[in-house]
């Protein structure tokens, strides 16, 4: 008899360990859908004013969603990517085929979705009698030729240009230092701040400093934060040779690429199911999301843009 009920004892011991297991493995499987529950995401600084707004609007719509952002640098964002702390980034380039074997290694596949076109711009402060720079005079600069103002500047005290990043890790600085200085490393007249609004006040406080930045901090006219910054710093104008017409990022020459320092944008998202991560890509990838991104002064990479030419006689 005592057997027996150690037998009957084991295996009801072993059931509830069972139905307990059973019970964990459960609430462990993911329980957000397309427009409800909760994702982590991280964007480049860069876009913290347009992600503010994307998803403020996503939260509006969608009530029982609840999408956490952190905004870090680029190189931050794909580590986080990679650790799976988060599910969607937000970068201004795709993940390289080396990173995504990385991911195939962990049986993951992350989706690639190019939502826009941005462009960096450079900005200086209000008293600077300089206006325009030719991709060359830039690159100078940032390889340290600094006595370039003083040509320019003929009337001017300044001298010894400083170049202000957001962020050493930002993709501001990598597109600088990739796309135009062919892997070259800044100058000691080069430096990063720790956000956008630093570089804006750095610039507004120092005439003789350059702050590269996304254009989406100083196109939308209809926000109070933008009109303020045009007030303490203006846009510099480039050309791409001595022979071109210094342009400026205006959305037009973004999209038709004559305005050079052009770069796409993309959420990457390696929630591959139906969840919340993929559905915000969507939403920010739709009609909706599109719209916010040509208000923001980028171009939308999937709505279309009507570029419409006016000839004054």
């Amino acid at each position: 008899m005592f057997k027996i009920q150690n037998i009957l004892l084991g295996f009801i011991f072993l059931s509830i360990t069972l139905f307990s297991a059973c019970s964990n493995d459960s609430k462990k499987e993911p329980t957000d859908t397309a427009t409800s529950g909760e994702v982590n995401i991280v964007v480049d600084e860069s876009f913290q004013k347009l992600f503010d707004s994307q998803i403020y609007t996503f939260h509006a719509i969608y009530k029982n969603a609840n999408v956490h952002v952190d905004y870090l640098p680029e190189n931050e964002a794909l580590k986080r990517l990679i650790n799976d702390s988060c599910k969607v980034v937000v970068m201004c380039r795709d993940i390289t085929p080396t990173e995504r074997k990385s991911f195939e290694a962990k049986n993951l596949f992350p989706i690639s979705t190019k939502i826009a076109e941005d462009a960096i711009v450079l900005l200086i402060n209000p008293e600077n009698l300089d206006t325009a720079l030719t991709v060359d005079q830039v690159k100078s600069i940032l390889l340290g030729n600094d006595s370039l103002w003083s040509q320019l500047n003929k009337d001017s005290k300044l001298d010894g240009i400083k170049v202000v990043f957001d962020n050493a890790g930002s993709a501001n600085a990598r597109y600088m230092r990739d796309s135009l200085l062919e892997g070259k490393d800044f100058s000691k007249n080069v430096f990063a701040v720790k956000s956008n609004p630093e570089v804006i006040e750095y610039v507004s406080t120092h005439k003789n400093a350059i702050g590269v930045l996304s254009v989406n901090w100083i196109s939308d006219i209809d926000d109070s934060l933008t009109t303020n910054t045009l007030k303490k710093v203006k846009m510099v104008a480039i050309a791409k040779n001595s022979a071109s017409e210094p342009l400026k990022a205006y959305q037009a020459y973004i999209k038709t690429k004559e305005y050079p320092f052009t770069r796409s944008v993309y959420m990457i998202n390696r929630q591959t199911r139906a969840g919340l991560g993929m559905g915000f890509v969507h939403f920010v990838a739709g009609d909706k999301g599109q719209l916010m991104i040509l208000k923001a002064g980028l171009i939308p990479a999937i709505a279309p843009v009507r570029l419409v030419e006016v000839n004054i006689e």
